[in-house]
């Protein structure tokens, strides 16, 4: 199944407004059902996932995790993707110091 693992440190105060942007992953090339999981290195910071035009999670507590989220365990997300649609995944972090969020997306290509 394709996959991508994203690390990355967003600054205090600050907003990554699309963790996969630039990636393969950002645009469904056919239709596809997409899982994601997100966490985060210690309290404080909140994700939004976004696949389309659906809303698939709206502002949420990223769970903690010192690791990448773990296959299924923390694979929360699920939603389907039809050809074209963007995949957006924002991290906000609201607090005085630097918050590692990391992800993994699974992409599966329906056959459609």
């Amino acid at each position: 199944m394709p996959m991508i693992m994203i690390e990355t440190s967003v600054a205090a105060g600050a907003v990554n407004n699309n963790l996969v942007s630039g990636s393969a992953f950002e645009f469904a090339r056919s239709q596809a059902i997409v899982s994601v999981g997100m966490v985060q290195s210690a309290t404080g910071g909140f994700g939004t996932i976004q696949a389309g035009s659906d809303i698939v999670a709206e502002e949420f507590s990223v769970p903690i995790l010192t690791t990448y989220p773990i296959i299924p365990d923390n694979m929360y997300f699920t939603d389907v993707m039809n050809a074209g649609d963007r995949l957006v995944l924002r991290y906000r972090n609201p607090t005085a110091g630097a918050l590692t969020v990391r992800c993994v997306v699974q992409m599966s290509p329906t056959g459609r």
